[in-house]
């Protein structure tokens, strides 16, 4: 991932994902690859899946970059300790 991907990330499209409630961060990079976190309200929603694609997309648009994203979902931590 180039410093242009990244930037289109941090600064327009993770703005976007914050204002619905969700985050997302970069977690580590590979050749091509990106694994993000997702936490918030994308650590439940449903189309997470369109939302990484649609990331995809922009990041293509903006820089020309093909990225490939992985998505991981983590809950805070006293989601998974209610009974």
């Amino acid at each position: 991932m180039t410093a242009d991907s990244k930037k289109v990330m941090e600064e327009r499209l993770f703005p976007r994902i914050r204002g619905d409630g969700g985050w997302a961060e970069i977690d580590r990079e590979e050749e091509g690859t990106v694994r993000l976190i997702f936490r918030g309200e994308c650590s439940k929603c449903h189309m997470l899946d369109r939302c990484v694609a649609w990331m995809e997309n922009e990041i293509s648009r903006e820089t020309g970059e093909s990225v490939k994203i992985l998505a991981e979902r983590r809950r805070p931590f006293f989601w998974e300790t209610q009974v």
